[in-house]
């Protein structure tokens, strides 16, 4: 039963690092689109946006259908997407058909999401650890993946797009292998509502809600404003993604491995203030140097949010909260790139990106009234 358990979480990390790769580079293939078919500020927000909806709509897919379907085929269902989502885009210049890839990206994102966070949680002696280990994979999969880009987009930039397809297909490869049962399987959480009473699930709920909104929003726009503003010029824009994430990598070991949170909901607190304080920064960076330190600063600061959160739920952890929590705080990233994409069309893209102060923010408050609530 060891043994199985472990299987199952290693392929958790091991589809969660091919997610990172893939759902990360949406954000320099969005770059790559707008210039290559000239798009405006709000259809590359919309693009971003759809992504978040399939990512929202896929959590509430990946709770209810095991139930129907069975967990694996469900999973392999859902998760094709990314193959598809990206076959889709690196063939036609579409909108139609564009918007479509970006909406099964979403979706592929999504149930992988709730997937390793069911596989991990359920599988790890230590569920923080666990969950910080996992999400160090991703963020070693969107550290890399701007290198994946630039060697394919050697030949061009559509086949750079067809080898994330190709990436894509070989995650579902890894789940059509695996032999999903027991606990991980979701059957016997999918009855169990009791969470939706639970005050600390819907603040956790509010806190990965911003946390989705700001990252997602730096992740989706910070290479196109970069480029835009002339602080980062050219092709090195795209590698502040490799920035960012690589300041997520370290971060989040150090939590896992040197500097374990003994107190996590103040931790959560810290994060919270430091991310808001870098953030208004960063927009009011001028210089290459100074954009790229405190990019990383942010993303330092953001590393363990999301993955100490889900680990603060702790007892309410179900395939069916997960679809619940995950995908509702999925909401916020639908709304932020959108709302940055509006608000760029008329008054600029630095004003826009100085909007995604107010998630930034709502981490402080969120995490403060969680803070607050009694032990369990």
């Amino acid at each position: 039963m060891e043994q199985k358990n472990t299987r199952l979480r290693n392929v958790g990390f091991i589809t969660f690092f091919f997610s990172g790769i893939c759902a990360i580079s949406s954000g320099v293939v969005v770059s790559l689109l707008q210039e290559q078919y000239g798009f405006a500020y709000g259809m590359t927000g919309t693009l971003l946006s759809l992504m978040s909806i399939g990512n929202l709509l896929a959590g509430f897919l990946i709770a209810m259908l095991p139930g129907k379907l069975g967990m694996k085929p469900s999973i392999l269902l859902l998760t094709i997407g990314y193959a598809l989502g990206y076959a889709m885009m690196g063939l036609s210049g579409a909108v139609a058909v564009l918007a479509l890839g970006f909406f099964l990206v979403g979706i592929a994102k999504g149930s992988v999401i709730n997937t390793c966070t069911i596989l991990v949680s359920d599988n790890s002696a230590d569920r923080t650890r666990g969950m910080n280990l996992m999400h160090s994979c991703y963020a070693c999969g969107a550290l890399l993946c701007p290198f994946f880009i630039a060697a394919a987009g050697r030949v061009s930039g559509s086949f750079a797009v067809l080898v994330l397809a190709v990436l894509g297909l070989l995650l579902w490869l890894v789940y059509m292998g695996t032999p999903f049962a027991g606990k991980g399987a979701g059957k016997k959480e999918v009855t169990d509502w009791s969470f939706l009473r639970s005050t600390r699930f819907w603040l956790l709920t509010g806190l990965l809600f911003c946390q989705n909104a700001a990252e997602q929003s730096v992740t989706g726009w910070m290479v196109t404003y970069f480029k835009g503003s002339g602080i980062i010029a050219g092709a090195l824009a795209a590698y502040t993604v490799t920035v960012m994430w690589g300041a997520t990598l370290v971060a989040r070991l150090l939590i896992a491995f040197v500097f374990p949170f003994k107190q996590p909901r103040k931790a959560m607190v810290v994060m919270g203030v430091s991310c808001t304080i870098f953030y208004i920064l960063l927009v009011q960076a001028r210089s290459q140097g100074a954009a790229i330190v405190l990019l990383f600063a942010f993303a330092f600061a953001m590393a363990g949010m999301n993955p100490t959160a889900v680990a603060s739920a702790g007892r309410m952890t179900s395939v069916t909260s997960m679809g619940i929590m995950l995908p509702v705080a999925a909401s916020g990233a639908i709304l932020m790139p959108w709302v940055i994409g509006v608000v760029a069309e008329s008054a600029g893209l630095a004003a826009g990106m100085m909007t995604n102060i107010v998630p930034c923010v709502g981490l402080v408050i969120f995490a403060i009234l969680v803070a607050r609530l009694p032990e369990e």
